[in-house]
């Protein structure tokens, strides 16, 4: 006997999903103008119809709206003429969506271009990371201040799964705005693309910078002889000594070496950072991976580094002393 029923979703009638869309813009509406002011008889019946014809049938474009409008230091009402305004209904499937990330980047970026780059560095940690980021991990990660990182952060608030904990993960909304970005045939305009190889280069400096600085001997304080499974206190030890950010550099570097860009002109800050990280820190960040379970990730990240070096020529340091010395 069957006890579930397979539901097929690219066999739904299209006008089913036109009419499921336009039910929860009215209702996600409905609620709006309960929480907020002078919002009666809003939107207009036409204004419902443009929207629902802009979704084209991507439920994920009607999330976003709602996210977008619903902006709490916003004007709905703006907000809501403004993607009007700004959008051209799309010939293609998926065009409508793309207008839709233009519009809210526009809105977010502004008109002063000077911001641009950390606006796009802090996006490009929150997308890229190998795992999600909190806005706090994110300032260590790139060297800025996390008061920095939270209002470009929230600027696209209605793009990411965004907390007001500065310590919680931030992620990606939907799967389709890091896909958007990071292509330049659909992402278009220079100041918002997000360039993969690039900003792995920022994410690989911001790792191994942090490694160098402050790993040391002994992270966790951990008595002299004693096997990682004999402390019973490990969980809070990890958790007093090694913050998130550094935990993310010692699991992930490597993974964005492999992914970083390759052109000539970033060689030299990558071997130096990479040769000091070998010279001194090796050990360290051994010891770290151990007490974090993670000593696997040893093993990808010194193969990816030869493979790294070995393509470019460039020898790797003598390590054996330095593992004698400490």
């Amino acid at each position: 006997m069957n006890i579930t029923d397979i539901f097929v979703l690219h066999g739904v009638k299209q006008e089913q999903i036109n009419s499921d869309i336009q039910l929860f813009f009215e209702n996600s509406f409905m609620e709006l103008a309960n929480r907020r002011p002078r919002l009666d008889e809003w939107p207009s019946k036409e204004q419902l119809a443009h929207l629902c014809k802009r979704a084209a049938g991507l439920f994920v474009y009607a999330a976003a709206t709602v996210k977008f409008i619903s902006d709490n230091r916003r004007n709905p009402r703006e907000r809501l003429n403004l993607l009007l305004q700004s959008q051209k209904i799309g010939a293609r499937e998926g065009k409508s969506l793309d207008s839709l990330y233009t519009s809210i980047l526009q809105e977010a970026f502004g008109s002063d271009p000077e911001d641009d780059p950390k606006t796009r560095s802090v996006l490009g940690a929150a997308i890229l990371a190998i795992n999600p980021l909190s806005p706090s991990t994110i300032a260590i990660l790139l060297g800025f201040d996390v008061e920095d990182v939270c209002p470009l952060l929230s600027s696209v608030n209605s793009l990411l799964i965004l907390q007001e904990d500065v310590n919680h993960p931030v992620q990606p909304f939907h799967k389709s705005f890091p896909d958007f970005i990071t292509d330049p045939t659909r992402c278009t305009n220079w100041r918002f693309h997000i360039s993969p190889p690039a900003h792995h280069l920022e994410l690989l400096v911001g790792c191994l910078n942090l490694m160098n600085q402050t790993l040391e001997k002994n992270m966790c304080q951990l008595p002299d002889a004693v096997a990682n499974s004999d402390v019973s206190d490990l969980k809070e030890r990890i958790k007093k000594y090694i913050n998130p950010a550094l935990e993310y550099a010692c699991v992930t570097w490597h993974t964005h070496l492999i992914s970083m860009d390759k052109t000539p002109a970033h060689v030299p800050t990558v071997t130096s950072s990479l040769h000091q990280f070998l010279e001194t820190k090796l050990l360290f960040w051994l010891e770290v991976l151990s007490v974090l379970g993670a000593v696997r990730n040893a093993v990808e990240g010194l193969q990816a580094t030869v493979d790294w070096l070995e393509v470019r020529s460039i020898s790797m340091p003598s390590l054996s002393p330095k593992l004698t010395q400490i």
